[in-house]
């Protein structure tokens, strides 16, 4: 039997459009898997039933007002005017040490020790004849002044006795105020009650936290004797990062922790901001005035504090609306809805303030528009799509 070529030819036209149509099915058969399996990873789906026996809500973003807050780290401070420095007026010997140990509170004025040198005695010695050769210049410049009303005196020892008894006052204020400097009273000073020792008082109140001194030592008016914190004006000094420092105000609510010593919550109140950016550690030193009970009394104490911010309206959801994973956090919204399924989209999030049971949300990724958000049920959605994810794994 003869076949011709025609029909030949025309067998394998046909063979070969067949075969082309098989592979293009195959090739667009597959490729529907692979956008299904990468639609399946991507999104969750949960049927009518499965939505109505998990009690599964939607709604969307509730306007809440929340009170924020930015941490902050830093010490308890004092301002300059909170230290004092007790020196030496003068230079001599320490001598009748009060038994002051560092720690111990101490009140203004309050005798620290006692300074003993010869030229203390020298100096109320010259105040006191200086007095006396001044009552005495007093009465010699009246008598002149009779003499020369009597037509009976020479102008010129009028003249002399104003210029020495000028010269006497001079040096008799001078004295007064140098003895007085040195805490001794001029007023009642007399011959009988010159002192060999003068009196090292506090300069104010407050607790001693150096004492560089003992009997006998020799100490000059440069050297430091005693240092003295007042924690009158103990304050909070508090490192805000730069990226914080817009929302700080005067004003604002401070709490607060000491951790290395308890951990009872303190309250403040921002007083001063700064004006100087350390670029070293990237924040602005803020201050803030103490309230209520305060913490014990150690310089450079360590804190850990927030700064609470005015109320604001945020967006919000219920914080079962929230599934956290790890450092992230999401929430699901509805991509699509029909009568037998409906697709959840997963949403990354920042959260923020928590207040009455709502958290302020700031989505990551865009929400399709008029999306509804799951408001209850969320770790519902979550946990199918582990479900998926294991599924698709097997």
């Amino acid at each position: 039997m003869k076949i011709s070529i025609t029909y030949i030819i025309s067998s394998l036209l046909v063979l070969s459009i067949l075969t082309s149509c098989k592979g293009a099915t195959e090739s667009n058969n597959h490729h529907e898997e692979e956008s299904h399996e990468e639609h399946h990873e991507t999104n969750t789906h949960l049927t009518k039933n499965q939505i109505a026996s998990i009690g599964l809500k939607l709604g969307d973003f509730s306007k809440i007002k929340v009170n924020d807050y930015v941490k902050a780290t830093g010490v308890l401070g004092l301002p300059p005017n909170a230290y004092a420095f007790v020196n030496a007026k003068s230079a001599g010997i320490v001598s009748g040490h009060k038994k002051f140990i560092e720690g111990n509170f101490i009140n203004k004025n309050e005798i620290i020790a006692y300074l003993e040198h010869p030229d203390f005695i020298a100096k109320q010695q010259e105040f006191l004849i200086t007095k006396a050769k001044l009552d005495l210049q007093k009465m010699e410049l009246k008598r002149q002044q009779e003499l020369m009303e009597a037509q009976a005196g020479v102008a010129k020892s009028l003249q002399t006795a104003k210029a020495e008894l000028d010269i006497l006052k001079a040096t008799y204020m001078g004295l007064s105020q140098q003895l007085s400097y040195l805490g001794i009273n001029t007023t009642s000073l007399s011959p009988d009650n010159i002192q060999k020792q003068i009196p090292i008082r506090s300069p104010m109140s407050g607790y001693i936290t150096k004492i560089n001194m003992h009997n006998g030592v020799f100490v000059q008016p440069s050297t430091s004797l005693m240092e003295i914190v007042a924690d009158d004006h103990l304050h909070l000094e508090l490192d805000v990062f730069e990226k914080d420092i817009e929302k700080i105000k005067v004003g604002q609510k401070i709490s607060y922790t000491t951790p290395a010593v308890n951990s009872i919550l303190y309250q403040g109140e921002i007083s001063v901001i700064g004006k100087e950016f350390n670029s070293t550690s990237k924040t602005v030193r803020v201050h803030g005035h103490l309230e209520g009970k305060r913490p014990i009394f150690l310089k450079d104490l360590f804190i850990n504090a927030k700064i609470w911010m005015n109320d604001i309206t945020v967006n919000a959801l219920p914080e079962n609306a929230i599934i956290n994973e790890g450092n992230n956090s999401f929430i699901y919204a509805v991509l699509n809805e029909n009568d037998e399924e409906t697709e959840f989209l997963k949403i990354n999030i920042k959260t923020g303030a928590t207040n009455n049971g709502y958290t302020q949300v700031t989505p990551i990724d865009k929400i399709p528009e008029n999306a509804k958000i799951v408001t209850e049920g969320a770790y519902y959605v979550y946990a199918q799509s582990k479900n998926g994810e294991l599924s698709h794994e097997h």
